[in-house]
């Protein structure tokens, strides 16, 4: 596996019996980075980049992901309920004394809000960038890309098999510019074969459209105790060209938190924090540091 550098700030933990790995940069206030699928915690380098200097970045990957085990079915569920219990156990272990920002993407939403929601008075605030913390919204179809990954036999070969999924990612969730190749590479390197591509695959297996999904519940949950967050400053920054995460979600958004502040980018999709990044991640970083926002 090529491994993109640098990580001189890499750290890892044990987690229920497997390796967790975290960037831990920085000192300061904590700011806590969760990344969704086909991704890791280099989504977030720039971010942190911009933050380090005031503030303590804890990022990681989740298990199967980034530089984090990859463990076989056998050895871990790969299910929502777990990532939420793998996540409040790595907080805990950080003995953290102060509130943490959270930003999340993707998958880091259901995850993060799960965890945020039973540990309201941990939040500080909360950047929320396309992703959900509730079931799909009623309006909302299921895109033809995640049914595809979803049909048996077929979602195997392609995301395992010939990495459709984070391929395609890298081409399809920027809509401003094309990724640059290095940077490109960099995102896909943690998924080099089959057998490391597990978890890309187990994500899109576990999305819950349904009651009869096994994950239905934990996002159910989260779901209806979001309200216990509507007191703590919120930044959402959202591209509009997203497939998956688009106006329907941000909508949802809106609803439950009429008082965050909302960055729409019409031209720019689902890795926004590379289509958006001259523009979101300055103003991320006022907000994490408590600039006023207009």
């Amino acid at each position: 596996m090529i491994v993109p550098a640098p990580f001189a700030d890499s750290q890892f933990v044990t987690i229920s019996g497997h390796r967790m790995h975290y960037r831990d940069a920085g000192a300061g206030r904590p700011v806590i980075m969760l990344h969704g699928n086909p991704n890791w915690s280099y989504y977030f380098r720039n971010l942190i980049d911009s933050l380090k200097a005031t503030h303590r970045c804890l990022v990681p990957d989740h298990i199967g992901c980034g530089l984090s085990d990859k463990p076989a079915d056998r050895d871990y569920p790969y299910r929502l309920e777990r990532r939420i219990s793998d996540i409040t156990e790595w907080i805990d272990g950080l003995q953290l004394t102060e509130p943490v920002t959270l930003v999340v993407h993707d998958w880091g939403g259901m995850i993060g809000c799960g965890w945020a929601v039973e540990h309201v008075e941990q939040v500080e605030r909360l950047v929320i960038l396309n992703t959900g913390a509730f079931p799909l919204p009623k309006q909302k179809p299921v895109p033809w890309q995640l049914r595809l990954a979803r049909t048996p036999g077929l979602g195997s070969l392609l995301v395992r098999g010939f990495n459709a999924f984070s391929e395609g990612a890298v081409r399809s969730c920027v809509t401003r510019r094309p990724m640059p190749a290095d940077v490109a590479r960099s995102y896909c390197a943690p998924y080099d074969s089959w057998s490391n591509r597990r978890a890309v695959h187990r994500f899109v297996q576990d999305i819950p459209l349904n009651e009869q999904h096994p994950s239905w519940v934990a996002v159910s949950k989260t779901a209806q105790a979001l309200h216990r967050l509507q007191s703590k400053p919120m930044l959402i920054g959202w591209g509009a060209k997203d497939f998956v995460f688009d106006d329907h979600f941000l909508a949802e958004w809106r609803v439950r938190f009429s008082q965050a502040h909302v960055r729409y980018f019409p031209d720019c999709g689902h890795y926004i924090l590379e289509d958006a990044q001259e523009e979101l991640i300055p103003l991320i970083s006022d907000f994490v540091r408590g600039k006023e926002i207009s």
